[in-house]
């Protein structure tokens, strides 16, 4: 009805999802009192109501004034007046459940009438609904929390994207923070791929770190990831590099061969002589495979055509008369006498092996003996003999990062070289993926008991048109992970660089501030809904304020994220220039400066000395 205050007008054109609305010429613009709360009257992102019989329609102003008049009348009304586009979204009955999609259509002359914070209340669920949390309040009615469903944000996947300084940081430590409540969540499991260590400092209470260079005062567990966890193929990647079809059957073959002597000193469950492939996860020494291709390659023997240890022309050290035959666990290479060709001399023959592996092995061996590499090929309990048998097996290593005490599991990769970081998050990604993919149906897999896998700085390794293997793994999580309780959120500040797969199949985007034309046409074509006009607004959004779309809300909504409390903060913010409450930076007073203090964490490699944690 006309008189009624959240009266707007009738719809006077319908195109498919969207319709335009001629705002009634007593209509109040601008700002309108409704029982005591203001509401905004043709605002983009704000939302209107249509009744239809017993069913309610729902939409959102996607567009107002000259631009969202109807091409039919635009000459006629060439200042467009007070006209509105609006996006269908979703409907419900009177007093029912909103349900996302539309089973009709309004038609010419329809009632269109303002969204109050009932129908806003009915529509966006309860705060006290077990399976929703709230981030923050909705930024066009403060009183209505923004609430999120976590089923279908964790297993549908989500992504948070922003420019830098837009608080995505914050946003993700708050949403973090929400699904790890163990009073409301007690089983709840998150791991985060921290590539530069921020999120220690917002959730150290709730979160067990791994870190290569970890320090028992920072309350931090070595990271290793054993070689032997590896396919093939991932192995290849890190240690030989691209070899020729020869070398790397040559390579495959003698892997097999040591798992299949370590399996017959140690029988491991699920595996045995028939089943055992290159790819199986079974433990062989790594040095053992470097010595011994080593010594068929280089090897001078005192037979033609020799290949045998026995024949093996090792060289004799002068001093003691001992063979310089080498050491494969420290990577001491064998010395071999030279080969002769003279008659009147002894002779050596070289090697007939057709491998060129000359090379490769070199490689390998400098990354043997690099400490930096020891949380790679040197695991810890995970570190197998010389006959390639360990300590320790996987099922201790998934439970540590995944069935542990604590909700959050903290893989921090600021240590790791950054030639290799791409590969080592490929093989976590795909070690988690495989081990909840064969134990969906137990009560430790994925389908009782979900993961969230946080991907921070996903544009890093998952460039569009990359085919590399981190890529392949996270496309495989965002394309199959749903139905084995395997969940991604995507975290990144230029979404554009991102694969488009990757993007499209996030169900949940959090998007805020985004200046760059490219990376908002990149938002805009992953999302479903036709919101186009929606994230125009995305130059415009203020700090820690997100436009939410997606499956886990029922609407789309501009939000205010909460900030957490400054101990709940990443380590992300920006060093401060001048700080007029709080000298520091510039305005600071000189101090002698202490360079030798530089040069010893330089050499430690240890950005975390003398940092200051705020309690």
């Amino acid at each position: 009805m006309p008189n009624k205050p959240t009266y707007l007008d009738t719809v006077q054109d319908v195109h498919g999802a969207t319709i335009s609305v001629a705002l009634d010429k007593d209509t109040v613009s601008g700002l309108a009192f409704i029982e005591g709360h203001g509401y905004r009257i043709g605002q983009i992102g704000s939302f209107v109501r249509i009744p239809i019989g017993f069913v309610d329609l729902f939409g959102i102003v996607s567009q107002v004034g000259a631009g969202a008049v109807p091409e039919k009348l635009a000459e006629v009304e060439p200042h467009g007046y007070r006209w509105m586009k609006v996006q269908l979204i979703g409907e419900g009955q009177r007093k029912g459940e909103f349900k996302r999609g539309v089973s009709q259509y309004p038609t010419i002359g329809d009632e269109v009438h303002l969204v109050t914070e009932q129908d806003l209340s009915r529509i966006y669920g309860r705060p006290d609904a077990p399976n929703f949390v709230s981030l923050g309040s909705l930024a066009s009615a403060e009183s209505i929390p923004a609430l999120v469903d976590i089923d279908k944000l964790v297993t549908r996947h989500c992504a948070v994207v922003g420019t830098t300084g837009a608080g995505k940081s914050t946003t993700v430590a708050n949403l973090i923070l929400s699904l790890s409540d163990s009073t409301r969540y007690p089983s709840a499991r998150i791991m985060i791929l921290d590539i530069h260590g921020e999120y220690f400092s917002a959730l150290r209470d709730r979160a067990t770190v791994f870190r290569v260079n970890s320090k028992e005062e920072y309350d931090e567990r070595p990271l290793y990831i054993p070689y032997w966890a590896m396919t093939f193929d991932e192995l290849m990647t890190v240690t030989f590099g691209t070899l020729g079809d020869t070398e790397r059957g040559a390579v495959m073959e003698k892997i097999v061969d040591l798992k299949l002597n370590a399996l017959k000193l140690q029988p491991y469950e699920g595996v045995t002589e028939d089943n055992l492939t290159v790819d199986s996860p079974v433990p062989f020494s790594i040095h053992k495979l470097w010595f011994d291709l080593y010594r068929l390659v280089y090897a001078t023997h005192t037979v033609a055509g020799g290949q045998s240890e026995k024949t093996e022309a090792l060289l004799l050290d002068d001093k003691n008369n001992v063979s310089q035959s080498g050491n494969a666990i420290k990577v001491i290479p064998p010395k071999y006498q030279p080969h002769t060709q003279a008659s009147g001399e002894k002779k050596i023959y070289l090697s007939t092996s057709p491998l060129n592996l000359r090379r490769p092995l070199h490689a390998l061996a400098s990354k043997l003996r690099d400490p930096r590499y020891d949380f790679l090929f040197r695991p810890g309990p995970w570190y197998p003999d010389e006959q390639g048998l360990p300590k320790g097996d996987l099922d201790t290593l998934l439970e540590a990062w995944i069935g542990g005490s604590r909700t959050i599991t903290i893989l921090d990769l600021s240590g790791i070289p950054v030639s290799i970081l791409t590969h080592l998050i490929e093989v976590l990604l795909r070690v988690i993926f495989d081990a909840l993919f064969w134990a969906c149906n137990l009560s430790e897999g994925g389908r009782e008991r979900p993961l969230l896998i946080v991907l921070e700085e996903a544009h890093a390794y998952l460039s569009q048109g990359d085919e590399g293997v981190a890529a392949q793994s996270t496309r495989r999580i965002v394309k199959e992970g749903r139905k084995y309780g395997l969940g991604a959120l995507v975290v990144s500040q230029r979404p554009s660089e991102i694969d488009p797969t990757i993007l499209s199949q996030c169900g949940t985007i959090f998007a805020m501030r985004l200046a760059n034309t490219t990376n908002r046409s990149h938002i805009t074509g992953a999302v479903s809904d036709n919101l186009e006009g929606l994230f125009l607004m995305l130059p415009a959004l203020r700090v820690g304020e997100a436009i939410i779309v997606g499956e886990s809300v029922h609407l789309p909504m501009r939000t205010l994220v909460d900030p957490p409390a400054r101990n709940r903060r990443p380590d992300s913010s920006d060093p401060l220039i001048y700080d007029e409450n709080n000298p520091g930076g510039w305005n600071r007073q000189r101090e002698k400066s202490n360079y030798k203090d530089v040069l010893e964490v330089w050499r430690r490699q240890d950005t975390r000395s003398r940092r200051i944690i705020i309690k």
